[in-house]
């Protein structure tokens, strides 16, 4: 197969599909492989690289869209990358659907066969693409947290980790899966008074296990939830409902009740973010005051360590890239179901139920979308 990896165009998004590492990898199981020239430029892989690896380097994401049969790429595609993609054409990224409907009907009238990383799953219900990124958005939640504490960045000007005789910051994590134990983790190891709330307790029990009594664990009800945010300093908003839009757990209302210059950290804004008062921003201008509350709702937060992130993500995705190239995308979501999980849109037609069901279109289940 020959798969095209365009230079992402998303604002200060510098991670990129394919590594060299992962080039080499599909060259050598007889692939071919199209990059568009300065595709990772951005964190140290160059063209040369690239060409190296065995691929092919073009002068504009044109040429790449125009003779590949799968693009790889980490974000969404942006409004003149649509235009790029045609029928039957296999795109697989990042996707985020149910928060975005203008892209939904994009990717509906392409007629591409549209797969999302955030929606594969794996055999213990686990979402294996999704994972490496929740890893780093988890960490870097606490680092630009503790951050926008500070005072000339709008925070109340508390220390996360205080200093003897002070007390530290409190932290309230809303959700304990896969971002918000990693947000959990950096937390503590910054001395933080820490609180996880989520609704399953046998994930809360885990995190029990694991983190012991350093850490602080409540089940999710709206009084726990309404409690603790007011008294945060820092609240990390890392709910997920896979391909679903995230719940609205804080209301205005609770923001508002919140003390000045705290600061909310949205991780859920790619899929329409878990407060209220929260509406997405970009590393380029990241934060904004409401209700006297710092927030931050960058949609790519992992593109601020790049290289680590495409790292990361390359680890996890080219198993299935080499899968979807070798088998062919019908064969190879015909036979594994979990990858199958990640077909999001299909010759026009919705084959998610999350997605269609958050945005009130159609449903095609993708075991009658492949047979079509």
């Amino acid at each position: 197969m020959l798969i095209g990896v365009p230079k992402e165009t998303k604002t200060h998004e510098y991670r990129v599909g394919l590594t060299p590492g992962s080039v080499r990898e599909l060259v050598h199981h007889g692939h071919r492989v199209v990059v568009e020239t300065g595709a990772g430029a951005g964190i140290g892989f160059d063209d040369a690289a690239y060409e190296t690896a065995g691929a092919r380097v073009v002068g504009d994401a044109g040429a790449v869209f125009a003779a590949a049969e799968m693009i790889v790429k980490v974000k969404e595609p942006q409004p003149p990358e649509i235009a790029l993609l045609r029928r039957g054409q296999i795109l697989f990224t990042y996707l985020h659907l149910a928060a975005d409907r203008e892209l939904a009907a994009a990717l509906i009238a392409s007629q591409a066969v549209a797969i999302a990383y955030e929606t594969v799953t794996d055999a213990r219900g686990g979402l294996p693409l999704l994972a490496p990124m929740s890893e780093v958005a988890g960490r870097m939640a606490v680092q630009v947290g503790a951050h926008c504490l500070e005072k000339e960045q709008g925070g109340i000007g508390v220390l996360l980790g205080g200093v003897p005789g002070v007390p530290a910051a409190k932290v309230v994590i809303l959700g304990g899966g896969v971002a918000g134990t990693n947000a959990a983790r950096m937390a503590m190891g910054m001395e933080a008074y820490v609180t996880v709330i989520d609704r399953s307790l046998p994930r809360l029990y885990e995190l029990d296990l694991q983190f012991g009594a350093q850490l602080h664990t409540l089940y999710a009800t709206m009084e726990n939830i309404e409690r603790e945010v007011a008294a945060a300093d820092l609240v990390i908003g890392a709910v997920l409902i896979p391909g679903g839009a995230a719940p609205k757990l804080v209301s205005r209302a609770l923001v508002r009740a919140m003390k000045p210059g705290a600061v909310i950290v949205d991780i859920s804004i790619d899929q329409g973010g878990c407060c209220e008062t929260s509406r997405p921003t970009t590393h380029a201008q990241p934060t904004y005051i409401d209700e006297g509350v710092v927030h931050y709702c960058v949609t790519n937060m992992p593109a601020a360590v790049a290289r680590t992130s495409t790292q990361a993500l390359n680890n996890a995705t080219l198993p299935f890239v080499l899968t979807i190239a070798t088998e062919g995308w019908r064969r190879a979501l015909a036979v594994d179901p979990h990858l199958r999980d990640g077909l999001n849109i299909c010759g026009g037609r919705v084959a998610h139920p999350a997605v269609a069901g958050d945005l009130g279109l159609p449903f095609t289940p993708a075991e009658q979308a492949l047979r079509e």
